[in-house]
């Protein structure tokens, strides 16, 4: 799946920081994105340290560039652009802190230019990840949250079998507004996977066969994501055996541009999400790359704590691919 992302990247040449430059994944990844032509790959923090990280481990870092915020040369410049973009919210010695630290830092380098995305999230939290993106890089024009997605993959004798689905790590209990926007969000990540997306806002109820506040959030938000994007194929509100299954759909939703063939799937909660994105997981054997963050003005990714080197290999491709 990801040989057309690999391909896109090798024709644009990119540049994406890690913020945990001396962790042994990061390391890993970092010397195959190298070896493979794939991407530049900026590492922050301390020159010794990394360097003696990646000679233990016997990973070939040579010629990656090594940033340690205590000696950059730029970084009074640096803490001048961020005072200004904080307008007021942060002192130049707050900024000067913040700075200091490689989630801070990795951000304001694809702020300025300096590289074109970021991923972080080995060590740090999903918060320690996301705030500095919200505070620096902000939303695009016409969003106003972050959301996220999983890209779920999984081979087949006849071909890739890939789905979309959102949002699953970002916001707890989205409302109507913000899940036009997770739709509409997902729909495009799902396209730069080669997922033509067919949008089923899930419920528990199948376009008015259940009642509650829930089924008339899905429903409502499924009336203003087709006014915002009427060009997007999307129905809702819908149960997950409706939106997947032809035979279900026959029988409950005759008609819909999109019951019995969806592949893009949008939960009410992050409680749905999860799970759900959890179970084809583990149940069904999909490999889940993700979280994927949506509605940046810039490329930023999240891993998780546990993560391997080969995730995090695979999401910096992800991530750059997606500038």
């Amino acid at each position: 799946m990801l040989e057309n992302l690999i391909a896109t990247l090798k024709s644009n040449p990119r540049t994406i920081v890690f913020t945990e430059g001396p962790d042994p994944r990061i390391l890993e990844a970092a010397s195959r994105l190298k070896k493979d032509g794939i991407l530049t790959s900026i590492l922050i923090g301390k020159v010794d340290e990394v360097k003696a990280a990646a000679a233990q481990g016997g990973f070939d870092i040579e010629g990656i560039e090594i940033i340690d915020p205590a000696t950059y040369p730029e970084m009074d410049a640096m803490v001048a652009k961020m005072v200004e973009l904080r307008k007021g919210k942060m002192s130049e010695e707050d900024c000067r802190k913040a700075l200091a630290k490689g989630n801070y830092f990795g951000t304001m380098l694809v702020k300025m230019g300096k590289a074109d995305a970021l991923l972080g999230g080995a060590t740090y939290s999903t918060a320690d990840t996301v705030r500095p993106a919200l505070q620096i890089i902000k939303t695009k024009p016409g969003n106003k949250i972050v959301s996220s997605c999983f890209i779920l993959h999984r081979p087949t004798e006849t071909g890739d079998e890939k789905y979309a689905m959102g949002d699953c790590a970002i916001n707890i209990n989205p409302g109507e507004d913000d899940l036009v926007e997770i739709a509409i969000e997902t729909a495009r990540t799902a396209k730069a996977f080669g997922i033509d997306p067919k949008v089923a806002m899930l419920s528990y109820s199948t376009l008015g066969s259940g009642k509650g506040d829930t089924v008339d959030m899905m429903r409502n938000a499924t009336a203003k994501v087709k006014e915002a994007a009427p060009d997007l194929a999307v129905d809702g509100e819908l149960q997950f055996d409706a939106a997947f299954s032809p035979v279900v759909a026959k029988t409950k939703c005759q008609g819909s541009p999109v019951a019995g063939q969806a592949n893009t799937f949008i939960f009410p909660d992050i409680n749905a999400g999860n799970i759900g994105y959890k179970i084809a997981q583990r149940l069904g054997g999909f490999e889940a790359f993700g979280p994927i963050l949506q509605g940046l003005n810039a490329p930023i990714n999240d891993l998780s704590r546990g993560c391997n080197a080969e995730e995090v290999y695979k999401m910096a491709i992800i991530t750059a691919a997606l500038k």
